[in-house]
């Protein structure tokens, strides 16, 4: 998996780097066929909302999954969005296991 983590109006640590893959590993774990991950950390400053944001662009077999969030904490936010992000990956693994097996009521009796 190819993973890139960027900042933006923020200097991406090695602790960040390391607390996004961390959570992002958990991810893997469900589903093998992740190609690309890109994760965009920020700190808006304005007025009106004062926070952090993380969001994440998720490229894996079969769609393209985003997730964002925003917290006034940037390690509560990458929380957020990695949970959003594992939902969204088991939603699509269900979708993607087949279910067309025949329903026992209408197998062939023998």
């Amino acid at each position: 998996m190819k993973m890139t983590i960027s900042g933006h109006h923020i200097e991406v640590t090695e602790a960040l780097k390391s607390y996004v893959t961390a959570k992002l590993d958990k991810i893997t774990s469900h589903f093998d066929d992740v190609v690309d991950t890109k994760v965009t950390l920020s700190v808006e400053k304005h007025k009106e909302k004062d926070g952090k944001h993380a969001e994440c662009t998720l490229h894996i077999k079969g769609a393209d999954l985003f997730a964002e969030s925003s917290n006034a904490d940037l390690y509560a936010a990458i929380d957020d969005m990695a949970a959003k992000l594992d939902r969204q990956v088991m939603r699509h693994k269900e979708k993607m296991q087949d279910h067309s097996k025949e329903a026992a009521k209408r197998a062939p009796v023998l």
